[in-house]
């Protein structure tokens, strides 16, 4: 039996893969327990740095490297399967407006040090390019390395005294996007362009080329995975909706436990 590449005449339906939403669902777990700590480290249950032991922001990196390289992956996925600009739109609508709620909800929680380009902030800008730059097939791993490369270079290369003051500009909320920084702004959650948008592109190269395999992404998951499958299919929901119940389940606790 021989499988054909995920194409726009091999589908005229968007198929779904477990093994990829399973991906996304692990993610949604990781984040889920991290955040938890997090809010246990706010509440004064335990006492841990976030911002700096590296136990917790490797940990964060990891969470967000495996959202972004699924969303990767999803948009060669869709683009294999010949997913049309105007439903891609009605998804990246929902993603951007969930950025702002992000942004409203994290201005009134800390508003020292409120979201305005966390990671639904990053990933609306990302996706629009990793879809303009889907069919790039191999070449995306190559300029995924090198958009992780150029900020490590620039973080160093900002920091002499000749690029001090391109290095204020690039700093600057204006501009801090980009992620060309040498210091990191006060903000609870920052997912610049780069070097983030090197992982996405992987998502992308690596769901091409499972896309061309044919079987690889049609894994059948063993029984034990399927719950993380399904929870994969609700990702923006579950995102939105984690943290009020963690930080609700807590503050009750706090309150019985008066």
């Amino acid at each position: 039996m021989t499988h054909q590449p995920l194409t726009r005449a091999a589908t005229s339906s968007s198929l779904r893969f477990d093994a990829v939403d399973a991906l996304r669902g692990l993610a949604m777990v990781w984040m889920t327990l991290f955040h938890f700590s997090f809010d246990l480290n706010q509440f004064g249950y335990i006492k841990q740095d976030f911002y700096h032991a590296p136990l917790w922001t490797w940990q964060r990196t990891l969470i967000v490297s495996l959202f972004l390289f699924c969303a990767g992956l999803g948009q060669a996925i869709a683009v294999a399967q010949g997913q049309r600009w105007p439903r891609f739109w009605r998804r990246w609508a929902q993603i951007l407006g969930c950025a702002l709620l992000v942004t409203v909800g994290s201005w009134w929680m800390f508003p020292q040090s409120y979201i305005y380009f966390g990671v639904l902030h990053g990933m609306a800008l990302m996706l629009i390019i990793a879809r303009l730059t889907a069919r790039w097939g191999g070449r995306l791993w190559w300029l995924g390395a090198c958009a992780i490369a150029i900020q490590l270079i620039a973080s160093y290369a900002l920091q002499t005294a000749a690029t001090a003051q391109l290095a204020e500009m690039l700093n600057s909320p204006q501009l801090n996007w980009l992620g060309l920084i040498t210091r990191k702004p006060i903000t609870e959650d920052y997912v610049p362009l780069l070097p983030w948008l090197g992982v996405m592109w992987w998502g992308v190269a690596a769901g091409t080329w499972l896309t061309r395999q044919g079987a690889a992404l049609s894994w059948r998951l063993p029984a034990a995975f399927k719950p993380l499958a399904l929870l994969g299919r609700w990702s923006l929901s579950y995102y939105m909706l984690h943290q009020p119940v963690l930080l609700g389940g807590l503050m009750a606790f706090g309150w019985l436990a008066k």
